[in-house]
């Protein structure tokens, strides 16, 4: 939940990529718009982390996971 201000705490979550759990803790937003982004390409949100994953493998240097998804829904999710 969004706390005063629209701002809230990070919540974590555990999702399997390449078959082995991770745990990634994002606000509030940033779910949301994360699964909207899902929903919109009609794949699970899991999938979507896998795509970001697999995109930030390529970069140099490496960003943390949660970094990525932030950058990434920076970029794409409009």
């Amino acid at each position: 939940m969004a706390e005063a201000g629209g701002f809230g705490r990070p919540v974590k979550r555990s999702v399997t990529i390449a078959g082995h759990e991770t745990s990634i803790s994002l606000e509030p937003m940033f779910w949301a718009a994360l699964e909207q982004a899902a929903a919109e390409a009609g794949q699970p949100l899991s999938a979507l982390i896998a795509e970001i994953d697999s995109s930030r493998l390529e970069t140099r240097p490496i960003p943390n996971l949660t970094s990525a998804v932030r950058q990434w829904l920076f970029v794409n999710a409009r």
